[in-house]
């Protein structure tokens, strides 16, 4: 106890700011978000909740000082992990602590076990423990890092707890990765508030200052405090965002278990659909997604149905968008080669291009495409519009065919659909020949939507001057070229 009218060492979570009264700014610009200027109506699957960000604080200090109903210890599976974490309870708790962990006889992996809290203002640990990290058996730990989390909460819920101050589960001794970590963390509360929210009035992330920057990066994307940073937060999601409560989902190793094992679909069933399925065994239990290696080769026969090919096509598709939200992309952000700006006068968003910002030799054109699907996933899920800036342009800005046929092969279905006019500015002679020929030998169903404009005031009947960002290089061209009448329409001072 502390003597009398001296200070507490311990922190009562109510006099700390939640997460809605931390400052917007600090965090949006740390994204270097190249669609900042959105004006979509696409939501988040996380979306804006003032009264669950009421409930969420990020602090950075020692869990073991919070003043709340129950506090979480990070340990081993024998209870007895020397972690930070773990000897900062330990020393606040007393030794009373270590005689109920011996009655625990210890905790498994993904886990949540209770003890009282003893000294520590809080009345309760609860004590789980994390996975130990290997690349090879990512999805396992995922899962197990997933568990500890939603085993806490649930316990947290069933003991009729008001507050938990969680510490950051995955400890450095685990090799657990912190950004990954800490996108479960994120989700798994997001989703367990958004339907047991009224069992619990604080949620606290005690972090060190090692972990606060990636709390402070990541909290937006799952706890966003505006619209406006709802839409800004949202390309950065992960390709994975678990399921309705948080939890990984590895589609490609799902089993499909149908109603009655062993019988046959049903005959009324499209033929199709039975096409696309087959059986690993003897029986309707084993049924998952097919041998892999016999569908490419069906592909290659030409013998594979629509329906397969494109739930093959969406798999690899998947598999892209994954690894673009998971790849640090900020090298050719930083190029401003694709925006997004205002709207057209239909209404639909537009996406900017410009060709001289891009280095063909000298950057990394696989992390280009990464960039693009990275960026576009969420744009392309509505109708949109793309103007081409082919403004001095020269050989090394020039996107080869094969760059784009790859670009056009893996992405979805919803870009091609959606893409209502691509406007190619500025266009020479040469380029001309070459997209006719891509169009129509390459790829199908593009050539009708490609609208060669020559001149700003031209590009500016379809879109208002006022919604589209303009490099000053453009526009000094244009007005070259075409007069000096468009230089009245400032450029954008990002570009």
């Amino acid at each position: 106890m502390d003597p009398l009218g001296a200070p507490s060492q311990f922190v009562d979570i109510d006099s700390l700011p939640g997460w809605s009264n931390v400052c917007e700014a600090t965090q949006v610009d740390s994204y270097q978000n190249p669609v900042e200027k959105a004006q979509v109506d696409v939501r988040s699957p996380f979306p804006y909740r003032k009264d669950l960000n009421a409930k969420i604080v990020l602090w950075k200090g020692d869990v073991a000082l919070l003043n709340c109903t129950a506090i979480v210890n990070t340990s081993n599976e024998s209870l007895t992990d020397k972690n930070p974490v773990s000897e900062s309870i330990f020393m606040h708790a007393g030794p009373d602590l270590k005689d109920e962990l011996q009655k625990l006889k210890g905790c498994r992996t993904g886990e949540a076990k209770l003890t009282k809290g003893f000294n520590l203002a809080a009345r309760f640990i609860i004590h789980t423990v994390g996975p130990k990290y290997k690349s090879r058996y990512r999805t396992a730990a995922e899962s197990s890092l997933y568990s500890c989390y939603r085993n806490v909460l649930q316990l947290a819920k069933e003991q009729a707890m008001c507050s938990v101050g969680f510490c950051v589960i995955n400890s450095l001794k685990r090799c657990y990765p912190l950004e990954d970590a800490t996108h479960i963390a994120l989700r798994t509360v997001r989703r367990f508030l958004e339907v047991h929210g009224e069992t619990l009035e604080k949620v606290v992330f005690a972090v060190s200052e090692l972990e606060e920057a990636t709390y402070q990066k990541l909290m937006p994307l799952y706890f966003p405090r505006s619209l406006e940073e709802e839409i800004q937060s949202l390309p950065y999601l992960p390709a994975d965002i678990g399921n309705a409560e948080g939890e990984p989902v590895v589609p490609e190793r799902q089993i499909r278990i149908t109603e009655k094992p062993g019988v046959p679909d049903d005959a009324s069933d499209e033929e199709g659909l039975e096409a696309d399925l087959s059986f690993i065994g003897s029986h309707a239990f084993a049924r998952m997604e097919g041998d892999v290696d016999k569908q490419r080769r069906l592909i290659l026969q030409g013998q594979l149905s629509e329906a397969a090919l494109q739930k093959q096509h969406q798999r690899n598709y998947n598999r892209w968008l994954c690894q673009a939200r998971a790849e640090d992309l900020s090298d050719i952000a930083s190029l401003k080669a694709l925006y997004q700006t205002g709207v057209d006068n239909c209404g639909r968003t537009v996406m900017v291009v410009v060709g001289r910002n891009i280095p063909v030799t000298l950057i990394d054109m696989e992390k280009a495409l990464l960039y693009f699907i990275h960026v576009m996933d969420h744009i392309a899920v509505k109708e949109y519009v793309l103007v081409y800036f082919h403004t001095l342009t020269n050989d090394y800005n020039q996107l080869d065919s094969n760059f784009l046929k790859k670009l056009y092969d893996i992405v979805d279905a919803k870009y091609k659909r959606n893409l209502k006019a691509l406007y190619f500015v500025h266009p020479t002679f040469r380029s001309k020949v070459s997209t006719w020929f891509f169009t129509t030998f390459t790829v199908s169903g593009l050539k009708d939507k490609i609208h060669y404009v020559e001149s700003l005031q031209q590009l500016f009947t379809a879109i208002p001057p006022e919604q589209i960002d303009l490099p000053p290089f453009v526009l000094e061209y244009d007005a070259r070229e075409n007069g000096p009448y468009y230089s009245s329409y400032p450029p954008s001072p990002d570009l």
